[in-house]
């Protein structure tokens, strides 16, 4: 009898997993992706999250990189977004303040660094709509058109507003909404913005997406997991992030080039010059500190990437390994740290090349160094 009653049990367990299949499917999960400059469109993002949680998906919320880091970030605590991950999301929600009737640069940027995703189809068929903050409200529904342009080139299913929360509207005050998506006219004297009902739509139109999402979740969506290929926008996103500005290719100071080529070699050797000067030049443990020499390191590795730069003409994505670094470390006798003062040229090409940044390495210690700079780099590169 309990055997039968055990096996009983098992079939009723097997027929409701098979008569409910949503019992082992994923949760959806929907990326809320936003630029902010001054909190409004943060603000949004928050109720846009709050939709899609109400009809039982999962919202996650991130941000772009900002180009200017002298801006004070409205977002602190919410993470960067990566491009690579954009599709494993079943949903996304793009937010942007508009700028001239179209997104912001940071959050152009950001999309320009999804061709790759483009050409593998890898969001073709992902729901997707936009919200947008806007001053005076000039230009924000050519924003979210524009916007849309980009969407529509990926193939993605893009979810609009419609008349969503026209009956509860305030009608006392001016809304920004419109029938493309939420925004905010956020300089608008008077009340606080983003506005009751400006938020309220943007509940309703993140609920909406969710409720899109969700249906399309349960479509079978082929998504191409290759590695990215690297191209001159995810390189520049990456410096972005990582806050590496190239400067302008030092001046040969005799009769040389900065580099040469020999068939996809690139060879580069710079010193530690900065603005027309060494930087940290003199001895390491002598006459300038560790802490100088490193400094003085990642300087000369930014001067050898700026003169690469020139030799691929202006376009990083046509690197295709850093074959070889060698560091020469102007050193007191006994110091052996060479290697620990390297890893700030090798840290700063991997930052911004990822796997095609890893590298063979050699550190030499010598008595003098050219111009009194404390390092020397002699670095190969393979390029298209």
């Amino acid at each position: 009898m309990k055997s039968l009653i055990a096996s009983l049990c098992i079939c009723l367990c097997v027929y409701t997993l098979q008569a409910r299949p949503d019992l082992h499917k994923k949760p959806t999960r929907i990326l809320v992706l936003f630029h902010t400059t001054s909190g409004g469109t943060w603000k949004l993002a928050q109720a846009i999250a709050a939709g899609i949680t109400q009809q039982g998906a999962t919202a996650v919320l991130k941000q772009v990189p900002a180009i200017d880091k002298n801006i004070a970030n409205a977002a602190p605590g919410v993470p960067y977004a990566d491009v690579a991950e954009l599709p494993q999301y079943d949903g996304i929600a793009f937010g942007s303040a508009v700028h001239f009737g179209n997104m912001t640069a940071a959050m152009r940027l950001f999309l320009d660094g999804t061709v790759d995703h483009w050409t593998h189809h890898r969001l073709e068929g992902v729901p997707a709509t936009v919200f947008m903050s806007a001053g005076s409200g000039a230009g924000r529904e050519a924003a979210i058109l524009s916007f849309w342009n980009t969407l529509a080139v990926h193939g993605m299913v893009i979810v609009p507003t419609g008349i969503m929360g026209a009956a509860t509207l305030q009608k006392n005050i001016a809304q920004g909404n419109t029938v493309f998506g939420a925004t905010s006219l956020a300089s608008m004297p008077g009340s606080a913005r983003p506005s009751a009902s400006e938020l309220e739509q943007a509940t309703l139109q993140g609920a909406a997406l969710a409720r899109v999402a969700i249906a399309l979740a349960a479509v079978p969506r082929t998504v191409q997991t290759s590695t990215p290929v690297a191209t001159t926008d995810s390189i520049a996103i990456r410096m972005n992030r990582a806050g590496i500005v190239l400067p302008p290719v030092p001046a040969p100071a005799g009769n040389y080039k900065p580099f040469t080529r020999a068939g996809n070699l690139v060879y580069i050797n710079q010193v530690a010059l900065k603005e027309g000067s060494i930087l940290h030049p003199g001895i390491v443990e002598k006459e300038i500190s560790v802490a100088d020499a490193t400094a003085a390191t990642r300087q000369t590795m930014l001067n050898v990437l700026a003169v690469l730069q020139a030799a691929c003409d202006g376009d990083l994505s046509r690197v295709k390994q850093c074959v070889q670094l060698t560091g020469f470390f102007n050193t007191a006798p006994g110091f052996k740290d060479h290697a620990k003062l390297m890893n700030a040229a090798s840290d700063l090409t991997v930052a911004v090349f990822g796997d095609k940044g890893k590298h063979a390495r050699a550190t030499v210690g010598a008595a003098s160094l050219p111009v009194n700079s404390s390092v020397e780099i002699q670095a190969v590169f393979e390029i298209e």
